[in-house]
C-alpha cells in the first residue's frame, strides 16, 4: 500500500478506561504526514490520554494504531521511539539533578559507558539548538532552569532522537509571546523538514495561527475534525465545551481599598546564588489585581516565593496591612490569610498521593471543625469536599481517589478551592491558568475577578499577556529582577509592554 501522501497516523476505535472513567470512548483520529494537527478539548476530554496511548504509556482496551499504513502494537515509550515518535509532556520528564546534556542523552546507548564522546554529543545538540532556535546552557542543571527553558530541553531531547512524529502537550503555556512566535517558526521549519506534529493546546488563537487541521474531543469522544482555514474560534469553542463561551469577561470599575501589601527595595537570590530580585518596590491595594509581566526567568518565581515564605530575601522589607512579614515562615504567612496558587500545581500545589478530601484541608486540618484534639472529623471533611466540588465544578469519580488521577484543570480547581476557602486578603496567583482548556480558563479567571470584587488584593504573575491585560488593573513589568515600570492596564498596549519586557524602562506617568 502506497501511503506516501496519506496519513502518518490512524487511530481507530481507541478505548481506554480508568476506574470509574472512560477516558477514550471509541476515538478515531487521522493525522496527515507533514501537517500540524491540533487536538482540542476541555481538561478531562481525553486528549492527553489518547496521545499517551499513541506514545505507548497506556495500552488501550480496544482499538488499533496504524503508522504509515502499517498496524502496530505500541507497548512502551521505547517502542514509540523505535517507531520515531517523540512526546513533549505538559509536566516535564526531566531529572532535576542532571545537566541539560545528560538529560538529552539519558536512556540512549551513547549515554552510557566510560568512553562517551561528550564533545561530539555537545556539537550535535548545539547544532540542533541553533538550527531550530532553541538556545539553552548545556552544562546547567535542570533545577537551575526556568520552566520555559526546561521545555526547550524536552523539545531538544525529542529532536536529538530524530523523531518523525512529535507530540506536544500544551507546549506554549510557559512561553512569552515572542517565545511562542519563535516556537511556531520552529514547528513550521520542522514540518518543512518532514516532521508530523500533533499539538495539544487550549488556546484558540494558537490553533488558528499554527495548525493545518484540528480535531475536537469532548467527554472522551471525537466531536469533529476540521480544516483550520474553514473554521473560527467561536465554532471551535462551542464544539469543545458544548455551549457558547464568553471571550470577553466583564470587569467592574476598580474600587481600590486599603493598602494590603507594601514591598520596599526587595532583593533575593535565585537557586544558583545569583541576584534574582534587584530593588523591587511596589504597593498592592484591596480590590485590585496587579499583573506581573516578564519573560520567564526574570525574577517572577523568586518574588512569589519571597512573598509566600518559601524563599528568604537578602535585603528589603515586606509589609502586610502594615505588619512586617519579611522572611516569616510559610505557616505564619498562611495564618495571616494569604493564599498561594503556585505555578507548578503537581509539585507544589498538592500532595499527589493524598485524596481530594485530604488535599482540600492541608492548610486547616489542625483546626476546628476538621479536627477535635488529635482526631479528624471525617463528616466535616467530606462535607467540605462536597461544597468544594459543587462550588468549583470539580469533575471527579470519587472524593477518595488520589488527586494525581484528576486532569490538570481539575487539580487546579482543587488548589483554588483550598486556597480561597477562607476569604484571603492577599492572593499570590502564579500562572493560574497554565495548561488549562478554554472552559477551565474562563472559570478560573471569573473566580479571580470575584475575589477582586470581594475586596481581596491579587498579585497575578503570568507570562500570558492576554491574561495579564484582561484581568489586571495595573501591570508591573520585571526584567532581570528589576521593575521596568508600573502602568495602568486600561491604557497599556502589547508593544509597550514587550519593550519593557526586553529591558526598556517605562517613560510614562506611573501610578
Amino acid at each position: 500500500m502506497d501511503n506516501s501522501k496519506g496519513y502518518a497516523i490512524e487511530l481507530h476505535g481507541i478505548v481506554k478506561r480508568f476506574p470509574g472513567v472512560v477516558a477514550n470512548d471509541g476515538i478515531d483520529l487521522k493525522v496527515r504526514r507533514g501537517e500540524i494537527h491540533c487536538l482540542l478539548g476541555e481538561n478531562g476530554a481525553g486528549k492527553t490520554t489518547l496521545m499517551r496511548v499513541l506514545y505507548g504509556l497506556y495500552r488501550p482496551e480496544e482499538g488499533e494504531i496504524i503508522l504509515n499504513g502499517q498496524s502496530v502494537h505500541m507497548t512502551s515509550p521505547r517502542a514509540a521511539l523505535n517507531h520515531h515518535i517523540g512526546m513533549v509532556h505538559q509536566h516535564f520528564r526531566l531529572v532535576p539533578t542532571l545537566s541539560v546534556e545528560e538529560n538529552i542523552i539519558l536512556g540512549l546507548d551513547e549515554g552510557t559507558g566510560p568512553l562517551m564522546n561528550f564533545r561530539k554529543t555537545r556539537e550535535k545538540i548545539s547544532a540542533i539548538a541553533d538550527e531550530y532556535g532553541l538556545p539553552v546552557d548545556l552544562q546547567a542543571k535542570i533545577w537551575q532552569l526556568a520552566v520555559g527553558q526546561q521545555q526547550r530541553v524536552e523539545i531538544l531531547k525529542a529532536l536529538y532522537r530524530e523523531v518523525d512524529i512529535l507530540i506536544m502537550d500544551e507546549p506554549t503555556s510557559v512561553l512569552t509571546p515572542q517565545e511562542v512566535d519563535q516556537l511556531f517558526t520552529t514547528l513550521r521549519t520542522l514540518v518543512d523538514d518532514g516532521l508530523t506534529i500533533i499539538f495539544i493546546t487550549h488556546k484558540l488563537d494558537e490553533v488558528m495561527k499554527v495548525s493545518d487541521r484540528v480535531t475536537v474531543l469532548r467527554q472522551g469522544k471525537h466531536v469533529a475534525t476540521l480544516s483550520t482555514a474553514e473554521t473560527d474560534k467561536p465554532t471551535l469553542a462551542k464544539l469543545m465545551v458544548g455551549r457558547e463561551v464568553v471571550f470577553r469577561l466583564k470587569k467592574s470599575p476598580i474600587k481600590r481599598r486599603e493598602k494590603f501589601l507594601e514591598v520596599n527595595d526587595l532583593y533575593a537570590l535565585n537557586d544558583r546564588g545569583l541576584l534574582a530580585l534587584r530593588g523591587v518596590s511596589f504597593e498592592l491595594f484591596g480590590g485590585e489585581i496587579l499583573g506581573v509581566a516578564g519573560v520567564s526567568g526574570n525574577g517572577q518565581h523568586e518574588l512569589a516565593e519571597v512573598l509566600t515564605g518559601l524563599r528568604k530575601s537578602a535585603k528589603g522589607r515586606v509589609f502586610l496591612r502594615k505588619k512586617e512579614i519579611t522572611n516569616c515562615s510559610t505557616r505564619e504567612i498562611n495564618d495571616l490569610k494569604v493564599a498561594h496558587i503556585p505555578a507548578e500545581r503537581i509539585r507544589m500545589g498538592i500532595v499527589p498521593s493524598l485524596s481530594i478530601c485530604e488535599n482540600l484541608i492541608l492548610k486547616k486540618y489542625r483546626h476546628s471543625p476538621f479536627s477535635h484534639g488529635e482526631f479528624l472529623d471525617n463528616k466535616e471533611i467530606e462535607e467540605n469536599t462536597r461544597r468544594a466540588i459543587l462550588d468549583y465544578k470539580i469533575v471527579a469519580p470519587s472524593y477518595e481517589i488520589p488527586v494525581k488521577l484528576l486532569s490538570g484543570g481539575n487539580i487546579q480547581k482543587v488548589v483554588l478551592a483550598r486556597e480561597l476557602s477562607e476569604d484571603p486578603i492577599l492572593i499570590i496567583a502564579v500562572h493560574p491558568t497554565y495548561g488549562l482548556d478554554i472552559g477551565a480558563t474562563e472559570q478560573v479567571r471569573q473566580i479571580l475577578l470575584a475575589q477582586r470584587e470581594r475586596g481581596a488584593a491579587t498579585l497575578l504573575i503570568s507570562e500570558d499577556l492576554e491574561e495579564i491585560m484582561t484581568l489586571s488593573d495595573r501591570i508591573m513589568v520585571l526584567f532581570n529582577g528589576e521593575v521596568m515600570g508600573i502602568l495602568d492596564a486600561e491604557g497599556a498596549n502589547i508593544e509597550e509592554i514587550g519593550l519593557m519586557m526586553a529591558g526598556t524602562r517605562y517613560r510614562g506617568e506611573e501610578l
